[in-house]
């Protein structure tokens, strides 16, 4: 083999490396950011269920803060007659 055809086949193999290197690479920089991604969804979803159940227990609590006034309001309107 002459010097050029050996340099030749030597930039090639360094190069092919190269490109595969940096196809598994990118494949797992990939993978994590999928994964960081149903991570983030999983944690939005949690939150959303929360929210949605101090918005339900806020409901509730302002309810019976009502009854509790209209309440006190019969009571001293009674009170007053």
């Amino acid at each position: 083999m002459s010097r050029s055809s050996r340099a030749v086949l030597a930039v090639t193999a360094l190069l092919s490396a190269a490109t595969v290197a940096a196809v598994h690479v990118q494949q797992r920089w990939e993978r994590e950011r999928l994964h960081s991604g149903v991570l983030r969804d999983l944690e939005r979803q949690s939150q959303k269920k929360e929210n949605i159940r101090l918005l339900e227990e806020q409901i509730a609590l302002t309810k019976h803060l009502m009854e509790e006034r209209d309440k006190a309001l019969m009571e001293k309107r009674s009170q007053q007659s």
